[in-house]
């Protein structure tokens, strides 16, 4: 049979404007499920193409002739995901699966559009799906125990552009913060070997992939472990032009661990700084403190390690004075790039349930849960009041005279990077600002002339 594995992407993600706007930010890459997925139905004899709609321009004139289309979820890019869905039911005879993060939490919701629904970790199970002996309208995967059981992910499938190496050597987080949707579906936390993640580097390395992301929840987790597979990289060879991985703000208590990223050449980390105000991370189960997050600052400008900073806007706890405090403290520091996150109820989070008891979800428009856009009724001000500090936090960070500083911190590339990012961020909020003005049936115009 002929599957093809789509990640679709929403109608702004696959807006030139916004492409471009990515370049600027990242290199493209793809998602590991659907190739981990691939691989297990080309390895059992199937033909098997995979596309991501971020990186680049599908043609679906091209695929008529598949069998079965497997269509992957989140959150934002769900509508478009159901669009796909009923147009290949529409045009074709094959069939549709719908899988990943939010179908995983709306099996019925997806299920309207699908001709089967798979939750969870799909390794098990997608082989018996797609041959047939698997006919549940909604199937229920077990998670994974054996990681190691896992095959690597077949970057030949792919069809879309990418430029960087995806690892995940865990999956799942040993915290919940009250946001989160990764620490619920893939729960337990669960870890490879490390000979394992060896031999996938050596794979990458075969490829001839000069980047590489860690893509766990959370990679310092277990630093004892963090540090292991550093060692390893450095040994053996195995060390990328650059590696990207997710972190927390605790590994800058242990200095052996950050001379090791340094060496091991893992040089950029997004890191959940989320809030200053304790009282707000005491709230969202953060379990880490302002002391910790002043700490890491100053390691991560001595080792020369570029931070994503993450900063959460809308906690009920904090004010428009708190999150220009984070805003401020990521520019003292020298952040690489901020990542202002509106707060989103996404749903199966705890934040989600709390919400939508209290009433206060205001759309439940899914593209419009990604982050960048006002969601809830904050406590501490209006929607578009939250929606202005989104923008006031992005043109603050992003200012024209910073781009001098990452020139002078991070080389010529990195700050011609941060100057086109501060001229897109500045296009950007003016065409958001002008639509909520002028745009009656936008949801920024909606959002500015709420009554609540």
């Amino acid at each position: 049979m002929k599957v093809v594995f789509i990640t679709p992407a929403d109608d702004i993600r696959r807006s030139l404007t916004y492409r471009v706007g990515t370049f600027l930010y990242v290199r493209p890459n793809a998602i590991t499920g659907p190739l981990i997925l691939g691989r297990i139905l080309k390895d059992a004899g199937h033909q098997v193409e995979v596309y991501e709609e971020l990186s680049s321009r599908v043609d679906y004139a091209k695929f008529q002739d598949a069998d079965v289309f497997c269509i992957y979820t989140m959150t934002p890019n769900a509508p478009r995901a159901y669009f796909l869905a009923d147009q290949v039911h529409q045009k074709t005879s094959a069939r549709v699966l719908i899988g990943g993060m939010h179908a995983s939490v709306m099996p019925e919701e997806a299920a309207e559009h699908a001709d089967q629904v798979v939750v969870g970790e799909a390794e098990a199970v997608i082989l018996d799906v797609v041959e047939g002996r698997l006919t549940d309208k909604i199937v229920y995967a077990d998670c994974i125990d054996d990681l190691d059981s896992i095959p690597f992910p077949d970057y030949s499938l792919l069809k879309t552009p990418c430029a960087e190496a995806n690892v995940l050597t865990t999956r799942g987080c040993p915290f919940c913060c009250a946001f989160c949707t990764t620490s619920r579906m893939y729960h337990p936390f669960r870890k490879r070997s490390i000979e394992s993640v060896m031999e996938e580097l050596r794979y990458y390395k075969s490829l001839g992939f000069k980047y590489m992301n860690f893509e766990d929840d959370n990679f310092t987790a277990d630093k004892e472990r963090a540090k292991e597979i550093c060692r390893q990289m450095i040994k053996e060879g195995l060390v990328f032009k650059g590696t990207f991985f997710f972190g927390r703000t605790d590994m800058a208590k242990d200095s052996e661990l950050m001379e090791l990223f340094e060496q091991a050449h893992l040089s950029c980390v997004l890191v959940g700084i989320e809030s200053l105000n304790q009282e707000s991370l005491d709230s969202i189960h953060k379990q880490q403190n302002v002391a910790d997050i002043i700490t890491f600052g100053k390691a991560s400008v001595k080792h020369r390690i570029a931070l994503i900073a993450s900063i959460v806007l809308g906690i009920d706890t904090d004010s428009a004075a708190d999150i220009q405090r984070s805003v401020e403290f990521a520019k003292s520091i020298n952040a690489y790039t901020l990542q202002p996150a509106i707060l989103t109820p996404y749903p199966g989070t705890e934040t989600y349930e709390q919400y939508e008891r209290e009433g206060r979800i205001i759309t439940r428009d899914w593209s419009l849960y990604d982050m960048m856009n006002v969601t809830f009724i904050p406590k501490k001000m209006t929607p578009w009041e939250l929606q202005e500090q989104f923008f006031i936090a992005s043109k603050r960070f992003y200012s024209f005279f910073s781009s001098f500083k990452i020139f002078k911190a991070f080389g010529a590339g990195s700050g011609w990077r941060r100057l086109g990012l501060w001229l897109f961020v500045r296009l950007a909020i003016i065409g958001k600002r002008a639509s909520a003005r002028f745009q009656k049936d936008s949801y920024m115009y909606q959002l500015k002339h709420m009554k609540v």
